[in-house]
């Protein structure tokens, strides 16, 4: 009922550009007291679904720049539809990176205090672990995130083949040769990060490419950026194919976050813009987690695993992003899984 009236309140404003909360009040077709209208249009300024022009009396409300990217979409509804049958945005748009993500913040006020009394939680187990300890729960995230990163990419290793595999070096049976080099790289370019704690600040180009570079090393994939066209499977979105438009849009990318003061933002638009730019031939998404995670190492904040993600849920919500530049549901999975690793590691 609640995401019914909200609906219906945003879709007047989508349509009455400039509306009163009076004007709001009379036009829904939902029967709301004017109270109730109040209260829910100042909970959607809070959540940066519309934006006041104007005081008092005088107020209107419009949508905001940032409704797109931030607007709730149920997810399974969405892929009820089959590829050809969505309206999506085909291809890149670089008035994103440009335009609305340097003037959008992704997170509400609430879903800050939620991450930041995580970070103190995290920051407070921390001080509690000696050296010896604090390692040992490193190593067992850069097992899980080693296998459920590599797991969304298609690897069959089971969560205890893969710390078999990175402890003691021994392949499991009736596995590639591949499978295992993508996990040992995983792990390679974890302990690259851990050994290197100030790497990614600031974020460049080149260091990207470094890092991608660990990930794909001995596995059959181009290094660096790419030079010729790529398709995404299960879904129309085409990611820019010229190489100076990507890595002018990487260029631009690490200067929006490096411009962000917020580690939580920098870190989500560093896992959802990367896969969104597709700058390699393969491995981008797997690029996207470790650079990401760099980022909140580096600035001291707690890693993430990802270990409970469902591979397909994982997916569902990076193609929403591509097809609508919606960030919503992506965005929930990141903070799941913020407080998953705030709870389970250090």
């Amino acid at each position: 009922m609640k995401n019914e009236r909200n609906a219906e309140i945003l879709n007047y404003i989508q349509q009455n550009k400039g509306c009163s909360s009076k004007e709001i009040h009379e036009g829904i077709s939902v029967s709301l007291s004017y109270a109730s209208v109040k209260r829910i249009l100042f909970n959607l300024a809070s959540e940066k679904l519309i934006s006041k022009i104007g005081q008092g009396k005088s107020t209107k409300y419009v949508i905001s720049p940032s409704f797109e990217l931030l607007v709730p979409v149920d997810i399974e509804e969405y892929f009820k539809k089959e590829i050809d049958e969505r309206t999506i945005k085909e291809t890149f748009n670089f008035n994103l990176i440009s335009e609305t993500l340097p003037h959008t913040a992704l997170f509400t006020e609430n879903e800050i205090n939620r991450l930041t009394e995580l970070q103190k939680t995290y920051e407070k187990n921390l001080s509690r672990l000696s050296g010896i300890e604090y390692k040992k729960e490193l190593e067992r995230l850069a097992i899980d995130l080693s296998w459920k990163s590599s797991q969304i990419e298609g690897n069959t290793y089971s969560l205890l083949e893969t710390e078999r595999l990175l402890k003691e070096k021994e392949t499991a049976a009736g596995k590639t040769k591949e499978e295992a080099t993508m996990l040992l790289n995983h792990k390679d370019a974890i302990d690259f990060i851990i050994e290197n704690p100030d790497y990614l600040i600031p974020l460049t180009v080149s260091k990207i490419e470094n890092i991608h570079s660990i990930l794909i090393k001995e596995l059959a994939i181009e290094r660096n950026i790419r030079k010729r066209r790529v398709g995404i499977s299960g879904t129309n979105y085409r990611p820019p194919d010229n190489e100076f438009q990507i890595r002018e849009s990487l260029v631009n990318m690490c200067e929006l976050i490096n411009g962000k003061e917020d580690i939580f933002e920098k870190a989500l638009l560093t896992l959802a813009l990367i896969s969104y730019i597709q700058p390699f031939v393969d491995g981008n998404k797997r690029t996207a987690r470790i650079v990401s995670n760099a980022i909140l190492m580096n600035n001291k904040y707690c890693p993430i695993s990802f270990r409970t993600v469902d591979s397909v849920e994982y997916k569902k919500a990076m193609l929403l992003f591509y097809e609508q530049n919606n960030l919503s549901v992506f965005k929930e999975i990141f903070i799941n899984q913020f407080e998953f690793a705030v709870n389970t590691y250090f």
